[in-house]
């Protein structure tokens, strides 16, 4: 009881605190004070509970060697935007975090640490080494999950999982062993990618490749003549970007159809510098289009070459070491490094007169996407994954739009890839990470794939093994991360409510690594997709379009950003903007706008305080709701409707874009603007509390709608506005508030057009004060003359408000009746004799449906009047003959949409009506 009653007392101590905005917005005040109140109240976690629809996100796991950057503040907002979206909108929403031991990258920082300490990672041996490495992740593992925190990513922090954690390793083992038993694992010589750097194979997906300035030698190869010796006068001639592999070449190819080379079908070359003769094969592969028609077929060191000779059942010559140096089979070349090696041999074949030519040549090469270095095929005996069938349910999921990727076009990349999709090489020649589970006898060799280490040798009855010293590419573990996070292989209640998840959030860059890879996991493993769609965002780039990296020196950190400038501000450029799929680049213009909206939305929010401090607002009843506040509910009702479907379709970046031209526009610039006439006007106290229950109504539904994108200035200012007003309707947090709704009772179509009219001629007479140089202070009277009464009407109800954002100190209202007649009424009176003197010296400003006129002659001449007006006049005669050639192209009738249509005609009207306003004013001032 006592700790429950400290909980509650702290509680109050910081709504106490929170009863009055600070009279400046700083992040930094706030942002870690909040964060640290969301997770002692568990408003992230999530149980499983039978009677809410659950919604769960899986994090892509970020690696433990990692820090924060521009990609991962990216990912991560999406993700705590949707998250928050949906557990607003009631899900049971579930963000599963977690780290992933990223094998290699972890190995290259332990080994660099063991370095400066002057030891060997050999010498230290595996036990010792893999000690270490637990010690580095227990000291830095944790760094960016602190990182992210600062982001204001609501996690389910409880659940935090590891790849290598005891649950994870068992989920691993499993999946080995029973995909094994299926056929779906097996060892084999393979070509397979090899980083001489790393000293490990890695995947295709693991192969970056980037354009790099090269040459093409060409080359000859002597035919074999009759008697067994080399052709002086016949030879073969093929281009190459990699000499140096020739040394393991085992036959030259032709195409079986191309002329030019049938006479040598059956023959063999000779191989120089390595004195061996080999054979001339025919084979489809060779683009007899492409260079000679003629290929060297190197099975040992290039993919396709290692499938010709499998067909041809040519001879595998590795002639290179793990660290690419030329081996015992690259003859006298043995010991040289690659590179070294390819100079050597060039200069040898142009002394025989076998070098052709050499020419300059750009291709994309192979990269570690780790560490850079090029990469190396070569044929290794490793694990594999067979890829044929356990691919086809991937396939399948999207095709038939059981998992959809947002945006459409990635699924062109994702087809690609599994269209030409090979057997995964997922054994590592490494120490830290997931170990093979097969065991290999010491007595007869015998391969046992086991859970657990086997007692017995099943072919001889040998007790002595030796485990498989490779770990498992890292992205195996990553692969089951869906569902091993939720407690599989156990069949736990977790998995059961939570699984499938629902949305992966995710670059497009790792679609190969992880994407497809968990999805055809999930399907083989689980038996159904695990997620509905994927959303798919891209890069962060400079300002100038360029990939952030270290070589550059253009990298951003983030929490120099949040330092700066606050989460929010960060979560808020990062989105706005974005489109899924999408590259964007960084301003830091932006992130200044990000904080001056902030900025805009805390001193409204502290004025709509100030004002309604010590006043008991009650809700408003219908009949003392004036049209400006049936306005701006209205438009918060379309808001709320438009941004929840943005949101439900992915499209955050329009989403919130909308939220914040509402919030900065209509509501700061407008809303308020037009009510402080009444919160200054203590004579009507009914349209006073009118006014401030609307601006509190508003605010709070609008802060709800930004909440997922910036969730710190959101809470601080709900839990303020809720304390200092004494609402227990409000919840504690919005938090864990209700996402608002679309109500039809506060749709008014009608109160919306009026007051865009207003607007609009508060615009009017503005541009015109501005152009005249007329102080704000200046207020002068306002005569708004329309022969429509709905009009008059619309001003009348408006006149408070037009009249203080309009400068005036006097608007007067005139009904002109008749088309072309001078008769002018004001509340039923003639004024005729009046407005034959304010229309004749006035200024004018035409808007749809009326003409305004100002009084101010004496600021401004008749003939700059004048001049104006024909500027408008030319501007109309240029809409009008824009909209009349619409309207009179055939073409555009019969192929236009209807509604594209009337909107043209409603144009022309308009323009039409516009011009004769002008007309006569221009009539009136030249006295015609």
């Amino acid at each position: 009881m006592e700790e429950r009653h400290s909980t509650e007392e702290k509680h109050s101590m910081e709504e106490r605190h929170s009863t009055e905005l600070a009279k400046t917005y700083d992040p930094r005040g706030l942002e870690d004070r909040l964060y640290q109140k969301w997770l002692d109240r568990k408003y992230f976690r999530a149980e499983v509970d039978y009677d809410r629809k659950p919604f769960t996100i899986v994090i892509p796991p970020p690696n433990i060697t990692g820090q924060l950057h521009m990609g991962h503040a990216l990912d991560n907002t999406m993700q705590d935007i949707l998250i928050r979206f949906k557990r607003m909108q009631g899900y049971n929403a579930l963000w599963q975090p977690g780290t992933d031991h990223a094998a290699i990258s972890t190995e290259v920082k332990i080994i660099e640490k063991l370095k400066e300490e002057g030891i060997d990672k050999y010498d230290l041996g595996r036990e010792k080494f893999l000690e270490r490495a637990w010690d580095w992740k227990r000291e830095y593992g944790g760094r960016i999950i602190s990182q992210l925190k600062k982001m204001g990513s609501s996690c389910d922090w409880d659940r935090e999982r590891f790849t290598m954690d005891d649950g994870c390793n068992r989920a691993v083992t499993e999946v080995f062993v029973k995909m094994h038993e299926k056929g779906y694992i097996y060892k084999g010589a393979r070509i397979i990618n090899w980083c001489p750097v790393c000293n490990t194979s890695i995947s295709d997906a693991e192969v970056e490749y980037e354009e790099q300035a090269g040459h093409l030698w060409h080359i000859k190869y002597p035919v074999m003549q009759e008697d067994g010796t080399p052709s002086d006068t016949e030879f073969l001639t093929f281009a190459t970007t990699r000499p140096e592999t020739m040394l393991g070449d085992t036959a030259v190819a032709i195409h079986p159809e191309d002329e030019r080379y049938a006479h040598l079908i059956g023959k063999s070359v000779m191989l120089p510098l390595m004195d061996r003769v080999i054979p001339v094969v025919t084979d489809t592969y060779v683009d007899r289009e492409f260079g000679t028609g003629v290929v060297k077929i190197t099975p040992a060191h290039d993919p396709n070459d290692f499938e010709v000779g499998k067909r041809h059942d040519l001879p595998v010559i590795n002639v290179m070491n793990d660290d690419a140096t030329i081996n015992e089979n690259g003859g006298r070349f043995a010991g040289m490094e690659r590179y070294e090696a390819r100079k050597a041999i060039v200069k040898e074949l142009e002394e025989l007169g076998l070098l052709v030519k050499i020419e300059d040549y750009s291709h994309n090469v192979g990269t570690h996407d780790r560490c850079g270095t090029t990469i190396e095929p070569l044929v290794k005996e490793q694990w594999f994954v067979k890829m044929e069938e356990l691919i086809k349910p991937a396939v399948e999921a999207v095709k038939k739009g059981e998992i959809r990727l947002v945006p459409e076009r990635m699924e062109k990349t994702y087809f690609n890839w599994t269209d030409n999709i090979r057997d995964w090489c997922i054994s590592r020649q490494l120490w830290w990470g997931h170990r093979i589970p097969a065991y290999y006898c010491d007595e007869c060799g015998e391969v046992v794939v086991s859970r657990n280490a086997p007692d017995a040798c099943p072919k001889c009855g040998g007790k002595h093994f030796t485990q498989d010293p490779d770990v498992l590419d890292t992205w195996f573990s990553s692969a089951l991360w869906p569902f091993e996070t939720l407690g599989w292989p156990d069949e736990t209640e977790d998995l059961k409510y939570f699984y499938p998840t629902d949305v992966l959030v995710t670059g497009y860059d790792i679609i190969f690594f992880w994407v497809i890879r968990m999805i055809f996991s999930g399907y083989e493993q689980m038996g159904e997709k695990p997620f509905h769609t994927v959303l798919f965002h891209g890069l962060i780039r400079d300002s100038q379009g360029r990939k952030m990296s270290k070589s550059l020196g253009n990298g951003i950190d983030p929490l120099e950003l949040i330092d700066q400038y606050g989460a929010d501000a960060l979560r808020l450029t990062l989105i706005t903007g974005n489109a899924p799929g999408n590259d964007m680049r960084f301003y830091y213009e932006r992130m200044e706008n990000s904080r001056n909206f902030a900025n805009k939305v805390w001193n409204a929010s502290r004025f709509i305080m100030m004002n309604m401090n010590g006043k008991n607002v009650t809700e408003a009843p219908a009949e003392t709701l004036q049209p400006v506040d049936r306005w701006i509910l209205s438009r918060l009702n379309t808001l709320i409707k438009d941004v929840t479907a943005n949101m439900e379709n992915y499209e955050l970046g329009i989403a919130v874009q909308k939220v914040v031209d509402y919030l900065w526009d209509e509501f700061c610039d407008w809303y308020i603007e037009m009510v402080k006439p009444r919160l200054y006007n203590t004579d009507d106290a009914a349209s006073q509390n009118a006014a401030l229950w609307t601006l509190k109504t508003v605010l709070t539904d609008a802060l709800k709608l930004l909440h997922p994108y910036m969730p710190f200035i959101s809470e601080e200012i709900f839990c303020t506005l809720r304390d200092m007003a004494g609402d227990s309707s409000l919840e504690e947090s919005i938090v864990i508030s209700r996402w608002p709704l679309y109500r039809e009772d506060r749709s008014f179509p009608k109160e919306e057009k009026d007051i865009e009219i207003i607007k609009q001629a508060v615009r009017a007479v503005r541009n015109i004060r501005n152009d005249s140089n007329v102080p704000p202070s200046r207020k002068t009277s306002i005569y708004v003359v329309s022969d429509r009464e709905d009009i008059i009407r619309t001003f009348t109800e408006g006149r408070l408000f037009f009249a203080s954002l309009a400068y005036a100190n006097e608007v007067r209202m005139v009904l002109k009746a008749g088309e072309g007649e001078k008769t002018f009424t004001e509340n039923g009176q003639d004024v005729n004799a009046q407005m034959e003197g304010i229309v004749k010296d006035a200024v004018s400003v035409v808007i749809p449906g009326a003409t305004l006129y100002i009084p101010f002659a004496e600021l401004v001449d008749v003939a700059q009047e004048v001049e104006r007006l024909n500027k408008e006049k030319k501007r109309l005669e240029g809409e009008l003959a824009r909209v009349n050639g619409m309207l009179s192209n055939e073409r555009f009738l019969s192929k236009a949409p209807e509604e594209k249509i009337a909107q043209e005609r409603e144009k022309l009207s308009k323009y039409t009506q516009m011009m004769e306003q002008v007309e006569l004013r221009l009539s009136q001032l030249q006295g015609e």
